[in-house]
């Protein structure tokens, strides 16, 4: 497969404070990746870093190719961009915002635009400003079908909508992005959205990638165990994450199968081992933890 974004020993950071260091990933054609990561991980600096907004301190990022310095007009109109916040111009109506985007976009696709638009309970002279979150961000979600990118990149694109919309946004992307072999690379702080929508999960932690798998991988083989033991303390291991003790019971998480996990845990008596299947949300709290 082609590959549409390619980050190389991206070392960035804030004053004194390390964002990432020799941060590397990569996403191919066709291909939905999810980003997660807790506040404060860098999650909108690397969307500012594609699109050339900040320069990192080394490393280099490209898309279709090109570096994120030198991007050609030709090559940022194959690119859809939705920061947070969604749409900035909201003195426009519905139809003066579809005019003023068209004319940035060759591939203009104007009746993908009002298709969408359909469900809203809205006039095309109702001005942008006068709209609810949800429908700005359907306005949003429009302008974007509506320039045909080959790669879409959202930056919590589920930000501040009702749990209807958020479900419509995460629909229609998901049948867009299939249908025409669309590439996206997004951030949300709502995971349950994005284990509906995402073929790929990159999660940050502080100053690096902790993990970069299949969304599928990890929902079928990241676990979660509860146990029994007296012990007051379980000493850390690269097989068990956040291993805690919450009231009078243990917790730990784990690729392991429970035989290996059981294991591991043997030197500390335990008992009452018990496996469960978890969600992304799970998942995340448990590689990342919960503070």
């Amino acid at each position: 497969m082609d590959t549409i974004i390619q980050c190389d020993n991206i070392t960035h950071y804030y004053g004194r404070k390390l964002i990432y260091k020799n941060l590397n990933f990569e996403v191919k054609k066709g291909k939905i990746l999810g980003l997660l990561g807790k506040n404060g991980t860098g999650k909108t600096t690397i969307i500012n870093i594609l699109n050339g907004y900040l320069k990192p301190q080394s490393g280099i990022c490209r898309i279709f190719g090109e570096d994120m310095e030198n991007f050609t007009p030709a090559t940022k109109a194959r690119i859809g961009l939705l920061l947070e916040g969604h749409i900035q111009h909201t003195y426009f109506n519905i139809e003066q915002i579809e005019r003023f985007y068209s004319r940035f976009f060759p591939n203009w696709k104007r009746d993908a635009y009002y298709e969408l638009l359909k469900k809203l309970q809205v006039t095309r002279t109702q001005k942008i400003s006068t709209m609810s979150c949800g429908q700005r961000s359907q306005i949003a979600l429009g302008l974007l079908f509506a320039q045909d990118p080959e790669l879409l990149i959202l930056d919590d694109f589920s930000m501040g909508l009702d749990p209807g919309y958020r479900r419509l946004f995460v629909e229609y992307l998901k049948e867009y992005a299939t249908a025409e072999n669309k590439t996206i690379f997004l951030t949300s702080h709502i995971i349950q959205d994005m284990e509906m929508l995402i073929d790929d999960c990159m999660i940050l932690d502080y100053g690096r990638i902790l993990l970069h798998k299949p969304t599928k991988h990890i929902v079928d083989n990241f676990k979660r165990y509860r146990f029994t033991s007296e012990s007051c303390s379980i000493k850390e291991n690269e097989n068990l994450w956040n291993t805690e003790k919450i009231g009078n019971n243990w917790e730990t998480y784990s690729f392991q199968p429970k035989e290996e996990v059981e294991q591991l845990l043997s030197p500390y008596s335990i008992s009452n081992l018990k496996e469960e299947e978890i969600s992304l949300e799970d998942a995340f709290i448990g590689l990342t933890g919960k503070y």
